[in-house]
């Protein structure tokens, strides 16, 4: 069996509280990321999306120089690295996120995301089933 260790990015970008809402967008812009995982020194405090940014900040007309702990998710989900890599895909599907941190006690050791997932042949399958289940709660909770 795949332990989440070892298909999780281990070099991971975070920003810290210190940072605000305008310097994690930057931050994301260049490292072409969606996600980044809020940290106190070693320890994850919370995670902020594109997502965030965008209803949590720009849609509520909060400035830029906002802080990242007034818009961040605080509620975390996340995994040990031993865990199993099919239980980190159902706890995703399970959640609704794309993208999963990887945590020691409350030390940030990596990330995992859907994509990780679908590069390895074997685990393609909890990554289709992940992303199925993630996208019929999406949608079936929008009126178009």
């Amino acid at each position: 069996m795949t332990k989440i260790k070892d298909i999780m990015a281990k070099d991971v970008e975070t920003c810290s509280l210190l940072d605000n809402v305008f310097e994690v967008a930057v931050k994301m812009k260049e490292n072409n990321i969606g996600s980044i995982p809020i940290v106190d020194g070693d320890r994850i405090v919370g995670v902020i999306t594109d997502r965030d940014i965008v209803t949590r900040c720009i849609a509520e007309k909060h400035p830029a120089s906002s802080k990242v702990e007034d818009i961040m998710s605080k509620e975390l989900v996340t995994v040990g690295p031993e865990t199993e890599a099919t239980e980190a895909a159902n706890v995703m599907a399970d959640h609704q996120i794309r993208r999963l941190p990887i945590v020691e006690g409350e030390r940030l050791v990596g990330i995992v995301s859907l994509g990780d997932f679908a590069i390895r042949e074997s685990l393609g399958k909890q990554a289709y089933i992940a992303l199925e289940n993630i996208s019929e709660s999406y949608f079936r909770n929008k009126p178009f």
